[in-house]
């Protein structure tokens, strides 16, 4: 993944939380034709992987972390942790992306991890572009260690402000409390069940399904509040409008400390998103107790942070002579005073633990190799270096020289864990337990049947999250206490949470109470009698905003989300997704009717309303351009005072039919044309055939279908049935407003006007050059003619039929010609003109 070109660009994008940055990386790669993103925590990767796998499909997208591994073949965008990214490390294999991004790599200055994160910096690198996110005190490293990077500055989205200090009871709505150990986090969220109905639980330690099932809980409103470890604070994306801190001191894994400034602002940016301005506070903590200084709040209200002044960094250029070689290479230190070594990690200390036996420290190059690998094993269950050595053993054991992990001794130990009985922390210590099994599965080289063992394991995840999650919705949330608290007369209706689902259900509370179809609402028929009215209105007063919103995105949405329609009335409807947004009516002119908007969109503000029909008017505009251009030309010649009355009185006429017309319609109006008025109707591309008036564009299927439309709308009428695209010919039983938009009546049948040109054409043609056949034979054939149909349209041009020849008998006169001149009001302007 490191990059062919020395010229690729690498952008720090820095800014505190809620500054879009991860959906900026998501965004950008994207637009690429591969790439990948290495993100601090499982969960995050894995949220990250279904919004693009929803952009790019299943085929395309990969997840790598140590415990899930979806490798499709031709996956060409990689969501990993930071410890998965393929980079060429040992035992992985190393790809090459157009596009790479690390996310939070402020996180190299974490003593656990942090030389992982500036590993991905200094190495991870697309051929086309790298993007390297965090916090703004990452700067003075990004300019001291990547000196040629393009550093962008993003301020957030929303503002974020201290609330102060309250107690549990007084806790706001749609809040998250945070704490720093699982027997915290339980006792509060059992506290809340029983004074405010209940809480999600979200945890490192939980899998994903769990974590997901919890926060859908809180996102649907059966729970507003959310108990959690700092494990929010990297990147997860929920609807919390305040985060209350139970304490800001945490053990790191060697101390309890203080947390510092970036990390509380990091877990109080969690509050407020997007637009959404959010606060951050205490549970009964003063400055005095332990709570935020004055300092500590302006510096997270004003996003100040002290610059970091060095990062951790380990070595990556190993030697595998053997493996006390290897050690001295892995605690080799930089020349680099802002690289400092990283404290031992538990991988080294695992390492350092087994090399103590002689045997195993005199293990050389592909052994120490292996060595390294599976000491690379994490410590999911967190029980300290020396317990963890021993599995670490034993696993090398087995593989060390090649061979694989007895599939008696994982299926036992799997087998083991596959067990839903036991209370929460049971279920818990459980899932921690088949991580690590997860993470052996998805190591190709160490299992004969590494597929099969990888379902294995994700099957028993996967109960195990279930499980889990069960017993923590029955231990912390009461469902009846919920719908008490939010109780509709003692809150007022203004208090339930409306919540709308991205499949358009509307929720008040917990209670599915309709569907929001477009713009349209629809109340549950199941809901309550009592409540239905009261539940509808806090509901149509909730999805004003909303419905303003969809409004907005629909005013600057591209041309294509939207279609004409046909009513099953027969009327004419601009819709977007199958949803009426307005109907057409009768206008200032045939290419101009009128947009009305439908019902539905009543329910929006004034001006959004306006809005969103000044562009539907829009997008009329751009298909009448579009599909109808010529008519539309033809509209402006008939009333421009440059072309002679001749043209404009066609050119009126033509147009305000649409486009095609009987010669016969017209032949008086054809036959006061001068040369040069012919010529002027060329170049608008009006043919003068010898049966029809048209402008051949306007025969096409699309153009059809809008003169057809807008012919129907000017004139009242529902809208005809159109031909089959393309049709050379029609039986009589086709719709006749229809077919007369393109086609003539011959007998029985319709011929298109273009072809019964041709034809019409053809036989003056032989007429004229003294021929005794003026059918073309291979033209009426092809188009499927009948032999009446043949004889009809003879007769329409002159010919009349004499045994098996053709005799011209000449072409009769319209009717009115036949009672004398016909004249219109162009044509005896130019006679008075030419006196």
């Amino acid at each position: 993944m490191m990059a062919r070109r020395s010229d690729a660009p690498v952008r720090a994008i820095l800014g505190p939380t809620n500054t879009g940055k991860t959906y900026l990386a998501i965004e950008r790669m994207c637009g690429h034709s591969s790439g990948v993103i290495g993100f601090p925590l499982r969960l995050l990767a894995r949220e990250v992987y279904d919004r693009v796998v929803a952009i790019k499909g299943e085929k395309q997208v990969a997840l790598l972390t140590g415990e899930e591994r979806i490798v499709p073949p031709q996956a060409r965008y990689f969501l990993c942790t930071a410890e998965s990214m393929p980079v060429g490390n040992e035992g992985e294999e190393k790809r090459d992306f157009a596009f790479a991004a690390i996310d939070e790599a402020q996180l190299s200055a974490d003593p656990e991890r942090g030389h992982v994160f500036t590993d991905r910096m200094l190495r991870a690198r697309g051929r086309e572009e790298t993007l390297i996110l965090g916090s703004n005190t990452l700067r003075p490293i990004i300019r001291e260690l990547l000196p040629d990077a393009e550093i962008v500055s993003r301020p957030r989205f929303s503002t974020l402000r201290y609330s102060g200090s309250v107690k549990l009871s007084r806790l706001p709505p749609r809040s998250a409390i945070v704490a720093f150990s699982a027997e915290q986090v339980y006792a509060l969220a059992e506290m809340l069940r029983r004074f405010k109905g209940g809480a999600a639980v979200v945890m490192g330690a939980l899998s994903p399904a769990t974590r997901n099932a919890q926060v859908a809980m809180f996102q649907r409103g059966e729970v507003d509040y959310l108990v959690a470890t700092d494990a929010i604070g990297m990147g997860l994306n929920m609807d919390v409008t305040h985060v209350a801190f139970a304490g800001l001191e945490k053990f790191d894994g060697r101390r309890d400390r203080r947390l510092t400034i970036p990390e509380m602002a990091q877990i109080a940016g969690r509050a407020g998103r997007h637009q959404k301005d959010g606060t951050f506070g205490t549970l009964g903590l003063t400055e005095e107790t332990g709570g935020f200084s004055e300092e500590e709040i302006i510096a997270i209200e004003e996003h100040r942070f002290r610059p970091l002044d060095s990062v951790y960094w380990r070595n990556a250029q190993l030697n595998f002579t053997d493996v006390k070689s290897l050690i001295r290479s892995l605690e080799a230190k930089s020349d680099d005073p802002i690289l400092l070594p990283a404290p031992e990690a538990i991988d080294l200390a695992v390492l350092k633990l087994i090399a103590e036996d002689p045997s195993m420290a005199a293990r050389k190059a592909a052994q120490a190799r292996r060595l390294w690998a599976v000491c690379g094993l994490p410590d999911f269950r967190r029980v300290g270096p020396m317990h963890h050595s021993r599995m670490v053993r034993r696993l090398f054991s087995y593989i060390g020289e090649g061979g694989h992990v007895p599939h008696e001794w994982f299926a036992a130990e799997v087998g083991r864990l596959d067990n839903m009985s036991g209370d929460i922390e049971a279920l818990a210590d459980r899932l921690a337990g088949v991580r690590s099994w997860a993470y052996i599965a998805h190591r190709q080289d160490w299992l004969k049947e590494p597929a099969k063992w990888a379902e294995r394991t994700r099957e028993v995840e996967a109960r195990l999250s279930d499980a889990l999650h069960e017993r923590l919705t029955q231990r912390f949330v009461d469902r009846r206490t919920a719908v008490l608290v939010r109780d509709i007369g003692a809150r007022g209706a203004d208090a339930l949470p409306v919540t709308v689902a991205a499949d358009g259900e509307v929720s008040v509370g917990p209670e599915p109470i309709g569907h929001l179809s477009g713009f349209e609402f629809r109340v549950d028929p199941s809901a309550k009698l009592a409540d239905k009215r009261l539940l509808l209105a806090a509901a149509e007063r909730r999805l004003g905003d909303e419905l303003d919103r969809r409004a907005r995105e629909l005013v600057d949405a591209p041309d294509h989300i939207f279609s004409l329609i046909v009513e099953d009335s027969g009327g004419l409807a601009i819709a977007w997704q199958e949803h009426v947004l307005a109907r057409l009516a009768p206008g200032r002119s045939l290419l101009e009717p009128a947009v009305r908007t439908a019902r539905p969109l009543d329910r929006l503000s004034a001006p959004s309303r306006a809005a969103l029909r000044s562009r539907l008017e829009r997008w009329i505009d751009a298909q009448v351009e579009h599909h109808l251009r010529p008519l539309k030309t033809l509209f402006a010649a008939a009333t421009d005072a440059g072309n002679a009355p001749g043209v404009r009185a066609l050119a009126a006429m033509l147009a305000d039919a649409g486009g095609v017309l009987p010669r016969k319609s017209v032949l008086s109006a054809i036959a006061n044309l001068e040369q040069t008025d012919r010529q002027a109707l060329h170049r608008l591309r009006v043919r003068l055939g010898p049966l029809d008036v048209f402008v051949d564009p306007l025969l096409k299927p699309a153009a059809q279908f809008w003169r057809a439309a807008l012919l129907a709308v000017r004139t009242g009428q529902t809208m005809p049935r159109l031909p089959v695209a393309g049709a050379a010919t029609l039986s009589g039983e086709a719709d006749a407003r229809g077919a007369a938009l393109a086609y003539r009546r011959v007998g029985r049948e319709w011929v298109r006007v273009d072809l019964a040109d041709r034809l019409a054409s053809h036989a003056r043609k032989v007429r004229s050059a003294g021929g005794d056949n003026p059918v073309d034979v291979d033209l009426a054939t092809s188009v499927g003619l009948s032999a009446e149909a043949i004889a009809r349209l003879m007769d329409e041009v002159g010919f009349t039929r004499a045994g098996e020849a053709w005799k011209w008998r000449g072409r009769r006169p319209p009717r009115d010609d036949r009672r004398g001149t016909a004249s219109h009001a162009f044509a005896e302007l130019e006679k008075l003109r030419r006196k």
